[in-house]
């Protein structure tokens, strides 16, 4: 499982770097992309997980203290982002990793991470509406 991470990250690396525009950003870019889409992943499998398997949300961080927006902002970033974005950062940037990661994992020319990308953002999408057309 964590060699299809690698790869897709290399594809979206190499990818990001190839472009003169990027030349600057591709860091900071490939981060947020990449956080993004297994953000959107790790919402939908908890959520999956916690209300047809499970039953019950296990799952939960409150601050009750703070006003409800606020709370609820908070909330999400602390359980579905800041996991994936620590997660991305010590696997892939932490003591400059992603440079072996470059010379081990063979590039798709940015089309692994574009399918990774799509299907996180639309699979979600899918799965809703089929919900609510089958209830």
């Amino acid at each position: 499982m964590l060699g299809l991470y690698y790869r897709i990250w290399v594809d979206l690396i190499k990818g990001a770097k190839s472009r003169p525009e990027n030349r600057d950003s591709w860091a900071l870019q490939s981060f947020a992309f990449m956080s993004t889409a297994m953000t959107l992943n790790f919402m939908l499998i908890m959520t999956v997980i916690q209300k047809h398997i499970v039953g019950y949300y296990f799952y939960k961080v409150e601050f009750n203290f703070l006003p409800e927006y606020i709370a609820n902002v908070l909330t999400f970033v602390v359980s579905y982002v800041l996991p994936c974005v620590l997660l991305n950062y010590f696997l892939i940037f932490y003591n400059y990793r992603y440079k072996k990661l470059l010379k081990r994992y063979p590039s798709k020319e940015g089309n692994f991470f574009l399918t990774y990308f799509l299907i996180s953002l639309f699979l979600p999408l899918v799965l809703l509406i089929g919900g609510i057309i089958l209830n």
